[in-house]
């Protein structure tokens, strides 16, 4: 199964937010959208909308846990790390993704097709999609 494969059972939406934005507002927007992570946009940069990283549930508590009621008004960009963004591609295989992202301890992925941002896949999309492979595969033999 590839990764496509899965961004087709998804909406279409993806969430993002941009590197100045306050926690704050990236909590807001997590909770608004019931996701617990964002992709982070740099409009700033480039030109267009560019992937540059994630912005997760944990890095709000690490804001939080590290400056207290200050951390709320810290810029998302304060928080990532935008040297190296992990991504994948929709032809990418579920099993080559779960690998990457055991291998970067990480639990949601953009998916990037042609340097444009497609979809985001998490470890719980991966894990309900071998369930489905698995079932599939029983389903012959108790027949």
């Amino acid at each position: 199964m590839k990764v496509g494969d899965i961004l087709r059972k998804k909406t279409a939406r993806i969430a993002t937010i941009r590197m100045n934005e306050t926690v704050g507002i990236a909590a807001q927007l997590m909770r608004a959208s019931n996701v617990s992570a964002l992709v982070v946009k740099d409009v700033v940069r480039t030109e267009g909308n560019t992937a540059v990283g994630m912005f997760t549930e944990r890095d709000v508590v690490r804001a939080i846990a590290e400056h207290g009621a200050a951390g709320i008004n810290m810029k998302v960009s304060q928080l990532i790390s935008v040297q190296q963004l992990v991504s994948c591609s929709s032809s990418d295989t579920i099993e080559d993704v779960r690998h990457l992202m055991n291998r970067h301890h990480i639990r949601h992925l953009p998916v990037i097709d042609d340097h444009s941002l497609c979809g985001v896949i998490s470890m719980r999309d991966i894990s309900s999609a071998f369930d489905e492979q698995a079932i599939a595969a029983a389903a012959p033999a108790a027949a």
